[in-house]
């Protein structure tokens, strides 16, 4: 690969320090020199592209996301979609996140067993393009708990949208059979989910079920993440070491002292747009705003905004991750949870910035790698047309980003500046 010379750029390193006027160098895959400055770094025998003052920074990371989930209105749809074309959505997917910026994603359930590894290892083969993916198996679920969605008059478990286990020993054999797969996590249901028939509020998997999940997938070495809403399950994520916690809505002050003791062993991804345009959009899909399910979603996204707000103050580490997939929160939106983080949950554009870069390096299990502009540091890069500190919701806008580079490979040069961009010789 030619060494790239990024010249005339402002950088935003992931640090939470305000963006400079510099210079980046990459050299194959890796950011070789940061510079502060014009021509601070020399340019013999690289090529230079001149970023005509727009802004580079960290790739974007998305923590909750679901490649197979195929912006249906539900999860029986995306669960019955032919495994065939599921896995072309999800390569589809895939590029469709890399196309808006996002080089690193943390798979939060597949809709099928292998699915997320599938998609995982074409990327990682350059079959096909995406970002870079922690790769999941399917949610485990219990029976009676969100994921057994199979009709009550037929007993058949493999019709449900989760892998289903009723105790200790049938944890332990899912979780084997996922880790075999060849998983990077291993995701559990703890709590309900009001628009699966189960309430958000319920704590529907055992403290022994849970054990044997985290004694399996630490004893190989992977983590767990769990989706967890209420109070009681946020705290079973603390007692028993989950890594990585999804939505927290109803956390009370047990667990947000609980959470603050551990914070760094934790990650808190919210999932604020499922919450937001379930209760406000989704009419046209069953979901009648007026109506008692979107009231349900209304009164969690507001304790979810209260609950994120106390865990930002506390410090604890909490990213954007939206649950997208659905029909009314479609893929290539993720984004837009960086700008609620701003707008409801209270932090400042660099917080929130800070929270999809540097924060994403650490859920990505890579933070002396990924999500800072610093040497040394594999080149996953984002040029973007305008400050994104002055206003997040430039990175919503796909066409507001000029380039984007994955591993010091470009996925889209930058079109208007590339006639500007000149080979100089060695």
């Amino acid at each position: 690969m030619p060494n790239i010379l990024f010249s005339n750029v402002r950088i935003l390193d992931g640090s939470g320090d305000y963006p400079y006027a510099g210079e980046v160098l990459v050299q194959g895959n890796r950011i070789r020199q940061v510079g502060r400055g014009p021509r601070s770094i020399p340019t013999m025998g690289a090529t230079v592209i001149d970023g005509a003052g727009a802004t580079l920074m960290p790739g974007l990371t998305d923590a909750h996301c679901h490649f197979s989930w195929n912006d249906q209105a539900s999860l029986e749809a995306i669960q019955m979609m032919p495994p065939e074309e599921h896995t072309l959505f999800a390569a589809k997917v895939a590029k469709t996140l890399l196309d808006s910026g996002f080089t690193s994603c943390v798979g939060a359930a597949a809709a099928k067993p292998r699915l997320d590894v599938v998609i995982r290892n074409a990327i990682n083969d350059g079959t096909i393009p995406g970002p870079r993916y922690l790769a999941n198996g399917q949610e485990i679920a219990t029976h009676g708990g969100l994921g057994d969605s199979a009709p009550p008059h037929l007993d058949y478990p493999e019709m449900s949208f989760g892998a289903l286990v009723s105790g200790p020993e049938e944890m332990r054999r899912t979780v084997r059979q996922f880790l075999k797969y060849g998983v990077d996590l291993i995701k559990l249901n703890l709590s309900g989910e009001e628009i699966a028939g189960v309430g958000a509020e319920e704590t529907v998997m055992s403290e022994e079920e849970v054990a044997m999940a985290v004694t399996e997938a630490h004893r190989r070495g992977k983590r767990i993440c769990a989706h967890a809403r209420s109070a009681e399950s946020v705290k079973m994520c603390v007692r028993h070491g989950i890594e990585i916690i999804y939505h927290a809505s109803f956390a009370d002050e047990e667990a947000l002292d609980m959470l603050e003791a551990a914070r760094d062993r934790h990650f808190v991804a919210p999932g604020l747009a499922w919450l937001l345009h379930t209760s406000r959009d989704a009419g046209d899909y069953g979901v009648d705003p007026n109506g008692p399910m979107a009231m349900m979603y209304r009164r969690e996204l507001d304790t979810a905004v209260e609950t994120m707000s106390k865990m930002h103050r506390r410090g604890i580490r909490v990213l954007p991750g939206g649950d997208y997939g659905f029909a009314w929160i479609p893929h290539g939106t993720n984004a837009r949870d960086i700008q609620y983080f701003v707008e409801m949950v209270g932090m400042s554009p660099m917080e929130a910035i800070v929270a999809a870069t540097r924060r994403g390096g650490e859920i990505m299990g890579s933070p002396d790698e990924l999500g800072m502009v610093r040497e040394g540091f594999l080149a996953d890069l984002i040029l973007v047309d305008g400050d994104p500190v002055a206003d997040v919701r430039i990175l919503s806008q796909r066409d507001r980003i000029l380039a984007i580079m994955k591993d010091g490979k470009f996925h889209r040069e930058p079109e208007v500046m590339s006639a500007r961009r000149t080979r100089i010789a060695s």
